[in-house]
């Protein structure tokens, strides 16, 4: 029986090291620089162009294009990310050229990507800016501002002191016993 077990184990283990660089060799990663984004600063509501150069992909293959980044949806100061996709067609030359629109709320960095079933495709990114200057000449805001910190403060402030007059009032109390007895 501990034969078979011993048996059993090294011929998973042997298959397992024949096989995982196999598989290894097996992921495809995209090129770089095969796809690109213009403009790569737009605003909300905006539409930019998503460009892969010829032979990114086999020619006429459903591509799926995938943006992932923020939306305006946020609770407390956490901002959640986003991911939509959809379907294009290769061209016969194998470059991909569609049109992607924005939401209207939309801010920050977007990442797009294409993949198909037979090539790995590209990715680029855009940056969403709502200022006039399309993002250029200021940092943007991050973290929280005072105003919206003021509840902590108030409340760590009240949370010390409620320590501090513990701590008094066990030393007073001390202080007595040590005199009493």
């Amino acid at each position: 029986m501990k034969n078979s077990i011993r048996i059993s184990a090294a011929v998973a283990l042997a298959a397992a090291a024949i096989l995982a660089p196999a598989a290894a060799q097996a992921a495809i990663y995209p090129p770089s620089n095969a796809c690109s984004v213009v403009p790569t600063v737009t605003t909300p509501g905006a539409t930019v162009q998503f460009n892969c150069t010829n032979g990114t992909f086999v020619p006429g293959e459903f591509v799926t294009v995938t943006v992932e980044g923020n939306t305006g949806a946020t609770v407390g100061f956490v901002k959640f990310a986003v991911t939509s996709s959809g379907d294009a067609t290769a061209t016969s030359t194998g470059a991909l050229a569609t049109g992607i629109t924005f939401p209207s709320d939309a801010s920050g960095v977007y990442n797009i990507s294409a993949v198909s079933e037979g090539s790995a495709g590209g990715t680029a990114s855009v940056t969403v800016s709502t200022s006039s200057t399309g993002g250029s000449g200021s940092l943007p805001a991050t973290g929280a501002d005072n105003s919206a910190l003021l509840g902590v403060w108030v409340g760590g402030g009240a949370l010390v002191l409620a320590g501090g007059a513990l701590a008094v009032a066990a030393t007073v109390r001390r202080n007595r016993q040590s005199v009493d007895a």
